[in-house]
């Protein structure tokens, strides 16, 4: 397996956000749990829950970014990832992630009639997910 890479796109509505040709492992949070790919995969289709996406290069550099969920879909030579939102550590926000995480911990802990708690504890690992990759949270 030594030497064997493959590719990685990760795409949003509005952009391609990444197009990475020589990646040798993937982690993803998957609906069951983070999901790791290497080169060789046998073909899989998962959906993405909000987390942290790590890509470990040929190079033996690291790229993260958050997402929001979404799709992988990933295949013995190329994983695309369909997210709803990505983000680069770079692009992130802190003091919105931050604010985010504190009204989603609010909610949860105090609950108001009416409150949508599946849709705070989305929010919740969404902002955590952004702070995490941000490297305000850690891994």
């Amino acid at each position: 397996m030594a030497g064997r890479h493959f590719s990685v796109d990760i795409v949003t509505p509005d952009r391609q956000l990444a197009s990475i040709p020589a990646a040798v492992s993937l982690v993803v949070p998957a609906e069951e749990g983070y999901l790791g790919v290497m080169a060789g995969h046998a073909p899989l289709l998962a959906r993405l829950l909000p987390g942290q996406v790590t890509v470990k290069l040929a190079s033996g550099a690291e790229e993260v970014f958050a997402v929001s969920g979404g799709f992988v879909e990933a295949g013995p030579e190329h994983v695309t990832l369909l997210a709803d939102t990505a983000e680069r550590p770079e692009d992130i926000d802190v003091a919105r992630a931050e604010a985010a995480l504190e009204r989603a911990r609010q909610r949860l802990e105090h609950p108001a009639e009416g409150v949508d708690i599946d849709r705070a504890r989305m929010a919740l690992l969404r902002a955590e997910a952004r702070l995490r990759t941000a490297g305000r949270l850690p891994r």
